[in-house]
């Protein structure tokens, strides 16, 4: 396995933050804290060029690149873009040739949608060494996102991937990923999530030997914090929590893939040198992770339950005000304090289409099948709400007390379109057939007599 901080003719893997403050260390590996701040980081004393973005001759004869991922027209608050400066420029690669897709899929109308729910159990991992890219099975999407699955059993060598379709928000569920990027490194684990920019490359490293995880390509409008409204100015998850890598290179002349996802589909070029050669950058689009377990859960502390929107953890907007394109939600531990109420998810039908997952412990709506590495999916106007047993236990529960959930972390994937199951993801052996049966003990309990 190759790292950026142990690799070998990595010419220097710490890096320095020309501003005082705002650089922390984490598990081995410094980050700049904030959401999608102004960062500024080079990995060799007076890499970054001091009063302009593209001198004449940048210094150490490093090539500027400018890495767009707005237009540049986009209003000021809404525009991302870093200035990169590194050994060689992005263009330097041989032509790019088609290769397998695997079973990563790229449209979405194959195979007609079902409006009945669907709940999967986890995917196996590979009995043979497979890296990343190689591990990732696409369950569903719509025009707005690709929801995949990723089960992997070796580290990226030699080989390095970009996504130019959308940018990807990995939820890993067992086993930690060292994500080694043009812009730094990112160790995260489970329980943490990382997002990688549309167009960043990357190597994705397993330090535990496998990985298994979600992901969530967004080809809309890039992932931000929501408004809080009345909430005030604090809770859900905090800028601050979120982690940016610091400046780390590698100069390395060897042989090595570049694997970019397009239009759908994948291709390969080969280069002649490692492309994570950025000495120095700044600016506000790159790579970022953040730890679910700070996030500020909000909640009722009377009757009844605020809807599941109080557990948003980043919104990609839509063109429709308060309606957004792709909603990623936590379930976390938490206290629930509601007296006299039904303290579950209720029964409920949605225009929003859901895809859930689980990272660990169990799901306070489902008591049984829905298991950590599983998923499933409730589409738009299909019911859905806690099976039998959740519902009879909690029906008789006593709410004079608080009831703390904890050990448990779900998410929820929600869209405004309709989420649409692969061809894969309808006839694997992991889609539970009898998924509906937890439902089946949900009696008649209807008595005018009784009111």
């Amino acid at each position: 396995m190759v790292s950026l901080r142990f690799a070998r003719s990595v010419t220097l893997t710490t890096a320095r933050t020309p501003s005082s403050g705002g650089t922390i260390l984490q598990a081995g590996l410094s980050y700049q804290s904030g959401f999608a701040n102004e960062f500024a980081t080079e990995a060799l004393a007076g890499a970054l060029p001091v009063g302009r973005n593209s001198p004449q001759r940048c210094p150490y004869g490093l090539y500027a690149e400018q890495l767009s991922g707005t237009a540049f027209t986009a209003p000021r608050g809404a525009n991302r873009r870093s200035w990169l400066y590194r050994i060689r420029p992005a263009v330097t690669h041989k032509a790019f040739r088609k290769i397998d897709d695997g079973r990563l899929v790229g449209t979405f109308d194959r195979v007609a949608t079902p409006p009945h729910q669907l709940r999967w159990d986890p995917l196996p991992f590979p009995d043979s060494p497979v890296d990343f890219v190689d591990g990732i099975v696409t369950m569903a999407g719509n025009k707005a996102c690709g929801i995949h699955i990723f089960a992997a059993t070796a580290s990226m060598a030699h080989r390095y991937f970009y996504d130019a379709d959308g940018e990807l928000l990995i939820v890993p569920q067992q086993g930690r990923l060292r994500l080694a990027t043009e812009m730094g490194a990112l160790d995260v684990e489970p329980n943490e999530v990382a997002v990688i920019p549309r167009g960043v490359r990357f190597r994705a490293e397993l330090p535990d030997g496998k990985a298994r995880g979600y992901i969530c390509e967004n080809f809309g409008a890039l992932f931000r914090l929501p408004d809080l409204g009345p909430i005030g100015s604090n809770g859900l998850a905090n800028p601050r929590d979120f982690l940016t890598p610091v400046a780390a290179y590698e100069d390395r002349d060897d042989t090595s893939e570049l694997v970019a996802k397009f239009m759908g589909s994948l291709w390969s070029a080969e280069m002649d040198h490692c492309p994570l050669d950025v000495v120095a950058w700044h600016g506000n689009y790159a790579p970022y992770k953040y730890d679910l377990r700070r996030f500020n859960t909000i909640g009722s502390i009377s009757f009844d339950h605020p809807d599941p929107s109080i557990f948003l953890v980043l919104q990609s907007r839509s063109d429709s005000p308060g309606v957004d394109s792709i909603d990623f939600v936590i379930f976390p531990p938490r206290i629930l304090a509601m007296e006299d109420t039904f303290r579950p998810p209720w029964f409920h039908r949605n225009i929003a289409s859901e895809f859930m997952g689980l990272i660990a412990g169990q799901y306070d709506a489902k008591a049984e099948g829905f298991v950590p590495g599983g998923a499933s999916l409730h589409n738009c106007m299909t019911g859905h709400g806690p099976d039998a047993e959740t519902f009879d236990k909690a029906s008789a529960a006593d709410t004079s007390k608080p009831h703390y959930i904890k050990d448990t972390m779900a998410f929820m994937f929600e869209t405004a379109d309709v989420i649409r199951p692969t061809e894969h993801a309808l006839r694997t052996s992991e889609l539970q057939a009898d998924y509906a049966q937890c439902w089946k003990g949900l009696a008649k309990r209807f008595d005018p007599s009784k009111p």
